[in-house]
């Protein structure tokens, strides 16, 4: 069974101003969103085409191959302490790079993209639990929903993936 790629781009209004960010839900109740910057492609994968590996954090669900490059994939909502994805027969995964270093994402749902400016985004200390504060760049409000505005540099240079 062949991974499908979801489209990243959609066509844009340049009359809206802003940076681009790809939209997913990360569980049933958490929206979020990565900057494009940090984002190479986001696909859906068997979990079969995923290798469990022993003797790992539970949120890392094992190796998988991206055009050739064998990478981390990741169950993102465990890693945050969220509540964790359902059992499922394929992942929606989001590539990102940070630097050199490339992991693959499970996320409940990708959404697609939206735009907003830098400024929109508001500190999260006290709309969201201390511990996702290390992983994120703020929050932004759309339509009465708080997305999480994720920092991609600090999921990859997580010491979940580093021990020293």
């Amino acid at each position: 069974m062949s991974s499908s790629k979801i489209p990243l781009s959609s066509p844009t209004d340049s009359r809206k101003q802003g940076d681009v960010y790809l939209k997913f839900r990360l569980n049933t109740q958490t929206g979020a969103v990565l900057s494009v910057k940090h984002t190479q492609e986001a696909i859906v994968q068997p979990v079969e085409l995923i290798t469990p590996m022993p003797n790992m954090p539970s949120c890392i669900l094992g190796l998988m191959n991206w055009r050739s490059h064998v990478i981390w994939a990741i169950d993102l909502p465990k890693m945050l302490n969220l509540e964790s994805l359902d059992n499922r027969q394929q992942y929606n995964i989001i590539i990102i790079r940070s630097d050199a270093l490339v992991l693959g994402l499970v996320v409940q749902e990708i959404k697609g993209t939206i735009k907003f400016m830098i400024n929109d985004i508001r500190s999260p200390l006290g709309q969201v639990n201390s511990s996702l504060v290390p992983y994120l760049c703020g929050c932004f409000i759309q339509e009465e929903e708080i997305l999480l505005v994720l920092d991609a540099k600090n999921i990859v240079h997580s010491s979940i993936f580093h021990s020293d």
